[in-house]
């Protein structure tokens, strides 16, 4: 589908309308049926054959054009590129030499998929354009080829009792199938191209439905035939080292996949549900390298008092959010920066994400008693300089790690809290003695990611008064407002209305959602005497962030809003992640 903008411009300097031409064109469309497309419009009313717009355009990319409808294509080029990727991301394999491969796209400009199959098939690629039916048709012979190789499958195997020997053996010879060995390894670099972190796998009472989390939102890619779901359940549980037989408990396990371009640790927890058995799988690049605080993405004001308190030899540094809101980059991004030969980082995580060389790196197992503060009470007798606790959940856990930050070491945590000041409070709740948190506590980092607005499809736009009125309604915007003055983000005399926000449109490159990739919006508290003495006396969350406020902290929706103006992310996406 070629957009009215797009098409306009195609039409323009291809030399196919001039300008005069163009303007009679719209007009005609206008009177016609305004809510129609331009491409609609020239196909249904103007009798301009399909494939003949689509060579126009690609004259515009500067592409050969090819039709598929006539070409039948090899099954082993086909499958060079997975079916949940040609249909996705509109593009096929048809035609192989030694070195090179010939593929059709509708997406000229998606060269992060021309990379990746790059990269997958080791061979130069030639890039055709082609028009949507002869792309369609194309697609139906993977429907065709994996649908006869799935038509084997169609019986699910018959389940016996618990741990009978039959059933195993059945799932087994079932999960080494060709079709289903190929619907997995589909699903799995489907996910890596679009940069999920999770894969949900979930039996309905039809179907079984693939959903990827990106950019930390769920959203629907394929649906497999139910008779699917016993092999890719089985598949999985052998990549993962799980009880074939085991369909009623759930189960936890782990994978690597490798290629020459990415490394991956897949998690996998399979739970029983009424339709069968949900997989859950969590993507965690092993390649993954530790970003700088500018990369992070903290404020000038911030980065400096983070980069000043981590190179405090003792104290406690605390990262604070819901899950999800990575906290576990935070942290591994200061392990980065304070790891160097001449220091003994030690971690206890549940579990460990990223392997991080020179790191000395624990995994809780509570089944045989090593709990975070087992595992805490370990690493203080193997002479740290430095600790990580992957979370403080408990009063021991808490009151072990104020103890090692009073002793000489610089302890590094997350908590379960809403902002950096419910923290505090949140110490104190579990049992921990005031004075020890005033005098242990360096800074505590609140933080949440939101979407970054798409680079490609970015639009400006001014927000209206009435717009400006809503968001009175939910949020102290003058007072945000005031903030960013105050930091020189805005002008002293600017006004909301003045400002020009951003956002995407939507295209091919961001799946049509306007966002691609994440960063993160922080408040950074930092435990000066003042805070201290709050603390000290039991100060509620509400004192403890009024005192921060006033010595020049950031709340997490001013840093958005800053970050908003800087066309890095939308207001929209500000509220979603900031509202209680």
């Amino acid at each position: 589908m070629l957009n009215d903008d797009l098409l306009k411009k195609i039409l323009r300097e291809t030399g196919t309308f001039d300008a005069k031409g163009l303007a009679s064109l719209l007009g005609e469309l206008k009177a016609k049926d305004p809510k129609m497309t331009l491409e609609a419009y020239l196909l249904k009313e103007k009798k301009m054959p399909e494939e003949m717009l689509y060579r126009i355009a690609a004259q515009y990319y500067k592409l050969p054009f090819i039709g598929l409808r006539e070409i039948p294509v090899r099954q082993d080029i086909l499958f060079l590129i997975p079916e949940a990727i040609a249909t996705s991301h509109k593009i096929v394999a048809y035609e192989k030499t030694p070195d090179e491969l010939r593929v059709a796209t509708l997406d000229p400009t998606d060269l992060q998929t021309f990379e990746f199959i790059k990269r997958k098939t080791g061979l130069r690629l030639r890039v055709f354009y082609t028009n949507p039916s002869s792309l369609e048709d194309a697609l139906k012979q993977y429907r065709q080829s994996l649908s006869a190789e799935l038509g084997a499958l169609t019986k699910t195997p018959s389940k016996g009792e618990e741990g009978e020997e039959g059933d195993e053996k059945e799932l087994s010879k079932l999960a080494e199938d060709i079709p289903i060995v190929r619907v997995v390894d589909s699903i799995m670099e489907h996910a890596i191209l679009d940069g999920a972190s999770d894969i949900h796998i979930e039996p309905t009472e039809a179907d079984v439905t693939v959903r990827f989390r990106v950019d930390g939102v769920l959203r629907p890619v394929m649906n497999f035939p139910k008779a699917v779901a016993p092999g890719i359940v089985a598949r999985l549980k052998i990549l993962s080292n799980l009880k074939l037989d085991e369909h009623r408990m759930p189960q936890d396990g782990r994978f690597k996949i490798e290629a020459s371009n990415y490394k991956f640790s897949v998690r996998v927890s399979v739970l029983p549900v009424i339709d069968g058995e949900k997989i859950v799988m969590r993507l965690l690049a092993e390649t993954a390298t530790a970003l700088s605080l500018d990369q992070l993405g903290f404020q000038p004001k911030a980065k400096n008092t983070v980069a000043r308190n981590i190179k405090k030899p003792h104290g406690i540094i605390m990262v604070t959010g819901p899950t999800g809101s990575g906290k576990s980059t935070t942290l591994y991004s200061i392990l980065g920066i304070l790891n160097t030969p001449k220091v003994n980082i030690s971690t206890i995580e549940d579990p460990v994400e990223y392997r991080m060389r020179g790191v000395n790196q624990s995994q809780v197992n509570p089944r045989i008693g090593f709990t975070f503060a087992a595992g805490l009470r370990s690493l203080l007798r193997q002479d740290p300089n430095v600790i990580m606790v992957g979370e403080i959940r408990d009063q021991e856990t808490a009151e072990i790690a104020v103890q090692a930050a009073m002793t000489g070491h610089l302890v590094l945590g997350t908590l379960h809290t809403n902002d950096a000041a419910t923290a505090l409070p949140r110490l104190l709740d579990m049992g921990v003695p005031p004075f020890l948190i005033a005098f242990t506590a360096n800074i505590i980092v609140g933080q949440r990611l939101v979407r970054k607005i798409c680079p490609n499809c970015v639009r400006s736009y001014k927000m209206p008064t009435h717009m400006v009125e809503q968001l009175r309604e939910q949020i102290d915007i003058d007072g945000i407002w005031k903030t960013l003055q105050r930091e020189e983000i805005v002008g002293k005399d600017q006004t909301i209305e003045d400002t020009t926000f951003w956002r995407g449109s939507g295209c091919a490159q961001c799946n049509h959602e306007g966002y691609k990739g994440r960063l993160g919006i922080y408040e950074v508290l930092e435990v000066t005497p003042e805070m201290s003495k709050l603390i000290v006396d039991k100060a509620d969350s509400d004192a403890i962030k009024k005192q921060a406020f006033d010595e020049g902290m950031m709340t997490m929706i001013e840093d958005g809003f800053a970050k908003a103006v800087k066309a890095l992310t939308t207001i929209e996406e500000i509220l979603r992640v900031t509202k209680d």
